[in-house]
Protein backbone atom coordinates (compact mmCIF):
# COMPACT_ATOMS: atom_id res chain seq x y z
CA UNK A 1 0.00 0.00 0.00
CA UNK A 2 1.27 3.49 -0.85
CA UNK A 3 2.41 5.48 2.18
CA UNK A 4 0.41 8.69 2.84
CA UNK A 5 3.48 10.90 2.41
CA UNK A 6 4.30 9.41 -0.98
CA UNK A 7 0.67 9.77 -2.00
CA UNK A 8 0.72 13.46 -1.05
CA UNK A 9 3.86 14.16 -3.11
CA UNK A 10 2.53 12.21 -6.09
CA UNK A 11 -0.53 14.46 -6.11
CA UNK A 12 1.45 17.71 -6.03
CA UNK A 13 4.31 16.65 -8.35
CA UNK A 14 3.06 18.44 -11.46
CA UNK A 15 2.33 21.67 -9.59
CA UNK A 16 5.64 21.43 -7.73
CA UNK A 17 7.56 21.09 -11.00
CA UNK A 18 5.96 24.27 -12.35
CA UNK A 19 6.76 26.42 -9.31
CA UNK A 20 9.66 28.90 -9.56
CA UNK A 21 12.42 28.76 -6.96
CA UNK A 22 11.20 30.80 -4.00
CA UNK A 23 14.58 32.38 -3.18
CA UNK A 24 16.96 32.22 -6.19
CA UNK A 25 19.82 33.98 -4.39
CA UNK A 26 19.79 31.51 -1.50
CA UNK A 27 19.53 28.61 -3.95
CA UNK A 28 22.56 29.80 -5.92
CA UNK A 29 24.54 30.33 -2.70
CA UNK A 30 23.77 26.75 -1.75
CA UNK A 31 24.80 25.40 -5.15
CA UNK A 32 28.10 27.30 -4.97
CA UNK A 33 28.92 25.76 -1.61
CA UNK A 34 27.95 22.27 -2.78
CA UNK A 35 30.08 22.55 -5.93
CA UNK A 36 33.12 23.43 -3.81
CA UNK A 37 32.97 19.92 -2.30
CA UNK A 38 32.42 17.96 -5.52
CA UNK A 39 35.16 16.26 -7.52
CA UNK A 40 35.05 15.05 -11.13
CA UNK A 41 35.33 11.42 -9.97
CA UNK A 42 32.69 11.50 -7.22
CA UNK A 43 29.81 9.07 -7.13
CA UNK A 44 26.96 11.20 -5.77
CA UNK A 45 23.59 10.17 -4.34
CA UNK A 46 20.80 12.69 -3.93
CA UNK A 47 17.97 11.64 -1.62
CA UNK A 48 14.59 13.34 -1.98
CA UNK A 49 15.53 14.81 -5.35
CA UNK A 50 11.98 15.99 -6.13
CA UNK A 51 11.72 16.89 -9.80
CA UNK A 52 15.47 16.65 -10.35
CA UNK A 53 16.49 20.25 -11.03
CA UNK A 54 19.33 20.35 -8.50
CA UNK A 55 20.86 17.07 -9.69
CA UNK A 56 20.87 18.31 -13.27
CA UNK A 57 22.50 21.62 -12.28
CA UNK A 58 25.25 19.85 -10.31
CA UNK A 59 25.92 17.18 -12.94
CA UNK A 60 28.72 19.06 -14.77
CA UNK A 61 30.74 19.25 -11.55
CA UNK A 62 30.97 15.58 -10.64
CA UNK A 63 31.34 12.05 -11.95
CA UNK A 64 27.84 10.62 -11.65
CA UNK A 65 24.63 11.39 -9.75
CA UNK A 66 21.97 8.88 -8.74
CA UNK A 67 18.97 11.07 -7.86
CA UNK A 68 16.22 9.32 -5.89
CA UNK A 69 12.78 10.13 -4.54
CA UNK A 70 10.13 7.90 -3.01
CA UNK A 71 7.40 9.63 -5.03
CA UNK A 72 6.65 8.08 -8.40
CA UNK A 73 5.14 11.37 -9.54
CA UNK A 74 8.27 13.35 -8.68
CA UNK A 75 10.52 10.89 -10.52
CA UNK A 76 8.26 11.05 -13.57
CA UNK A 77 8.66 14.84 -13.64
CA UNK A 78 12.42 14.49 -13.20
CA UNK A 79 12.76 11.99 -16.04
CA UNK A 80 10.89 14.38 -18.33
CA UNK A 81 13.81 16.82 -17.91
CA UNK A 82 16.50 14.29 -18.82
CA UNK A 83 19.33 15.09 -21.18
CA UNK A 84 22.41 14.74 -18.98
CA UNK A 85 24.44 11.56 -19.42
CA UNK A 86 25.79 11.26 -15.88
CA UNK A 87 22.47 11.61 -14.01
CA UNK A 88 20.12 8.70 -13.36
CA UNK A 89 16.75 8.98 -11.62
CA UNK A 90 15.34 6.19 -9.45
CA UNK A 91 12.20 5.80 -7.37
CA UNK A 92 13.61 4.82 -3.97
CA UNK A 93 13.81 6.05 -0.40
CA UNK A 94 16.74 6.19 2.00
CA UNK A 95 16.20 2.61 3.17
CA UNK A 96 15.85 1.01 -0.25
CA UNK A 97 17.87 -2.20 -0.77
CA UNK A 98 18.60 -0.85 -4.26
CA UNK A 99 21.13 1.50 -2.60
CA UNK A 100 24.29 -0.34 -1.63
CA UNK A 101 26.24 0.53 1.52
CA UNK A 102 29.62 2.16 0.94
CA UNK A 103 28.80 3.03 -2.69
CA UNK A 104 28.90 6.83 -2.63
CA UNK A 105 31.49 9.53 -2.13
CA UNK A 106 28.84 12.20 -1.51
CA UNK A 107 25.25 11.93 -0.28
CA UNK A 108 22.99 14.99 -0.56
CA UNK A 109 19.55 15.81 0.82
CA UNK A 110 18.03 19.25 0.29
CA UNK A 111 14.78 20.47 1.87
CA UNK A 112 14.24 16.88 2.99
CA UNK A 113 14.95 16.20 6.63
CA UNK A 114 12.11 18.27 8.07
CA UNK A 115 9.85 15.85 6.15
CA UNK A 116 11.41 12.58 7.36
CA UNK A 117 9.69 10.65 10.16
CA UNK A 118 12.48 8.15 11.02
CA UNK A 119 15.13 10.83 10.95
CA UNK A 120 17.76 9.26 13.21
CA UNK A 121 17.55 5.98 11.31
CA UNK A 122 17.77 7.96 8.07
CA UNK A 123 20.95 9.73 9.22
CA UNK A 124 22.49 6.39 10.23
CA UNK A 125 21.63 4.98 6.81
CA UNK A 126 23.31 7.94 5.09
CA UNK A 127 26.43 7.19 7.12
CA UNK A 128 26.39 3.59 5.89
CA UNK A 129 25.83 4.58 2.25
CA UNK A 130 29.01 6.67 2.23
CA UNK A 131 32.57 5.48 1.82
CA UNK A 132 34.79 6.16 4.86
CA UNK A 133 35.59 9.88 4.76
CA UNK A 134 32.68 10.53 2.41
CA UNK A 135 30.71 13.77 2.60
CA UNK A 136 27.07 14.34 3.58
CA UNK A 137 25.60 17.66 2.37
CA UNK A 138 22.15 18.79 3.44
CA UNK A 139 19.96 21.85 3.77
CA UNK A 140 16.97 21.75 6.10
CA UNK A 141 14.28 24.31 7.00
CA UNK A 142 14.58 24.59 10.78
CA UNK A 143 11.06 25.75 11.52
CA UNK A 144 11.34 24.74 15.17
CA UNK A 145 13.48 27.79 15.90
CA UNK A 146 11.75 29.98 18.48
CA UNK A 147 13.27 33.00 16.78
CA UNK A 148 10.49 32.70 14.23
CA UNK A 149 8.21 34.21 16.86
CA UNK A 150 4.55 34.44 15.82
CA UNK A 151 5.24 32.43 12.66
CA UNK A 152 6.35 29.48 14.82
CA UNK A 153 3.07 29.46 16.72
CA UNK A 154 1.02 29.83 13.55
CA UNK A 155 2.79 26.92 11.86
CA UNK A 156 2.35 24.70 14.94
CA UNK A 157 -1.40 25.24 14.76
CA UNK A 158 -1.89 25.32 11.00
CA UNK A 159 0.10 22.32 9.78
CA UNK A 160 -1.79 19.65 11.80
CA UNK A 161 -5.09 21.04 10.46
CA UNK A 162 -3.78 20.88 6.89
CA UNK A 163 -2.58 17.31 7.44
CA UNK A 164 -6.08 16.27 8.51
CA UNK A 165 -7.47 17.25 5.11
CA UNK A 166 -4.53 15.93 3.09
CA UNK A 167 -3.07 19.36 2.32
CA UNK A 168 0.26 18.89 4.10
CA UNK A 169 2.71 15.99 4.56
CA UNK A 170 4.49 14.99 7.76
CA UNK A 171 6.53 17.99 8.98
CA UNK A 172 9.20 18.03 11.68
CA UNK A 173 9.69 21.18 13.77
CA UNK A 174 13.46 20.82 13.87
CA UNK A 175 15.90 23.29 15.43
CA UNK A 176 19.41 24.07 14.23
CA UNK A 177 20.97 22.61 17.37
CA UNK A 178 18.78 19.53 17.19
CA UNK A 179 19.60 18.92 13.54
CA UNK A 180 23.35 19.25 14.07
CA UNK A 181 23.18 16.91 17.08
CA UNK A 182 21.40 14.26 15.01
CA UNK A 183 24.05 14.46 12.29
CA UNK A 184 26.91 14.25 14.79
CA UNK A 185 25.29 11.36 16.65
CA UNK A 186 25.05 9.42 13.38
CA UNK A 187 28.85 9.36 13.14
CA UNK A 188 29.71 12.55 11.29
CA UNK A 189 32.09 15.45 11.84
CA UNK A 190 30.43 18.73 10.86
CA UNK A 191 32.84 20.79 8.75
CA UNK A 192 30.68 23.67 7.47
CA UNK A 193 27.33 25.26 8.29
CA UNK A 194 25.35 28.25 7.08
CA UNK A 195 21.82 29.56 6.64
CA UNK A 196 20.58 30.18 3.08
CA UNK A 197 18.31 32.10 3.59
CA UNK A 198 18.96 33.41 7.07
CA UNK A 199 15.28 33.75 8.06
CA UNK A 200 13.54 31.45 8.38
CA UNK A 201 16.75 29.46 8.77
CA UNK A 202 17.26 26.93 5.99
CA UNK A 203 20.29 25.30 7.59
CA UNK A 204 23.10 24.10 5.33
CA UNK A 205 25.40 21.43 6.77
CA UNK A 206 28.44 19.69 5.33
CA UNK A 207 29.61 16.72 7.37
CA UNK A 208 32.29 14.06 6.88
CA UNK A 209 31.75 10.40 7.73
CA UNK A 210 34.11 9.42 10.55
Amino acid sequence: MMKPNAQFWDKVALKYAAQPISNPDAYEQTLDRVVSYLKPTDRVLELGCGTGSTALKLAPHTGSILATDFSEGMIAQAEAKMGVDNVRFLQADTFSPLLEDGSFDVVMGFNLYHLVERIDEAMARVHDLLVPGGVFISKTPCIGERSLGLKFGLLKRLIPLMQLVGKAPFVRFETIAGLEARIANAGFEIIETGNYPLRPPNHFVVARRL
